[in-house]
């Protein structure tokens, strides 16, 4: 699964990452610690290119009747996206890139799961695969919002969790984004678990665990007594 993440670049790099030169994006700041029922940063394509802005995490489906269904939709499964009525629509026509440079998660069970901070070994911003949906409230009030896609887990992440969100190749986002594809038979392919030697994980405080705590010290390792 992926129920936290963080995005630690500037904003500029993160135009630069994503060919982006015209954003204005006044409320951003590095987040060490991006939780559920948060606004995320995400890219779509508006046809012409890419565009930077605000979804709220927790995908609420257009047709719902209450926007608490979001906190039931953070993930969705790659296997069974065509066959959920909340993710068949926007699998064919909304698609996004969630940005992150490394995402938690806890391994073990019961009380002690050791929070760890999973990343890529070259520790470069790397795309989830999401999807969003545009709801408007019985007032009238219309609320974007998202949620990531996950997968089984690769071999380093197994030894973590059973799930782990799909992050996409750099050459495939263009792909992922491009809304003239809509068939999903074509999409599959792409939601695959990541290489397991192009990642590492550490172990970080338990102090992740609290939405509160959004800092530097959220991604520093951590040394496990034996």
């Amino acid at each position: 699964m992926c129920g936290r993440y963080t995005i630690t670049v500037t904003l500029e790099e993160l135009m630069l990452r994503y060919d982006m030169y015209d954003t204005f994006m006044p409320r951003y700041s590095p987040k060490y610690n991006v939780a559920p029922g948060q606004q995320v940063m995400a890219i779509i394509h508006d046809g012409q290119r890419n565009k930077l802005g605000e979804l709220r995490w927790g995908l609420i489906p257009e047709w719902a009747k209450d926007e608490k269904i979001g906190y039931q939709m953070l993930n969705a499964r790659s296997e069974t996206l065509a066959d959920k009525p909340a993710f068949r629509k926007p699998f064919e026509r909304k698609r996004c890139l969630i940005p992150a440079d490394s995402f938690y998660d806890w391994k073990g069970s019961g009380k002690h799961k050791q929070p760890m901070r999973i990343m890529l070994r070259s520790k470069e911003l790397f795309s989830m695969a999401g999807l969003y949906d545009t709801w408007t409230s019985p007032e009238g009030v219309r609320i974007s919002t998202c949620t990531v896609i996950t997968t089984e887990s690769n071999e380093m992440m197994k030894d973590i969790h059973e799930r782990m969100p799909v992050i996409l190749p750099r050459e495939k986002e263009a792909v992922w984004l491009d809304r003239s594809r809509k068939n999903v038979d074509q999409l599959r392919p792409l939601l695959q678990p990541y290489p397991s030697e192009l990642m590492m994980a550490y172990p970080v405080s338990s102090r992740v665990g609290n939405v509160r705590n959004d800092d530097e010290l959220c991604i520093e390792p951590i040394s496990l007594l034996l």
